[in-house]
């Protein structure tokens, strides 16, 4: 006989969905609270959202948090490919433009 663990996010009475591992359980479950944080928010808004537009946008902004946080520059963005110090700098300096003076340009 085989023994399973299951985890079970419950919200508001509800079985909300089943995961194998506690980790991702735990990950939704933080997810769901952010939405209904967003959700309040949404309602103190002078916005006027039906509540499928409001429960649906603040689903996929918990889904979409990363992206999110760096709208809203509390996040800085993920380098893809570290740059060393020195290769960045002579790029800078191939990459500046030369200032004129303005009794040139008049």
């Amino acid at each position: 006989m085989a023994v399973e663990s299951r985890f079970v996010v419950i919200r508001h009475g509800v079985e909300a969905k089943t995961f194998m591992d506690k980790k991702s359980a735990d990950e939704y479950d933080k997810m769901l609270d952010m939405a209904d944080n967003l959700a309040n928010v949404f309602a103190q808004s002078p916005l006027e959202l039906s509540d499928s537009a409001s429960e649906e946008l603040s689903i996929y902004l918990a889904q979409h948090r990363e992206e999110v946080l760096i709208a809203l520059f509390a996040k800085k963005p993920a380098s893809k490919v570290p740059v060393k110090k020195a290769a960045k700098k002579a790029a800078e300096k191939e990459i500046k433009p030369k200032s004129a003076k303005l009794s040139e340009v008049s």
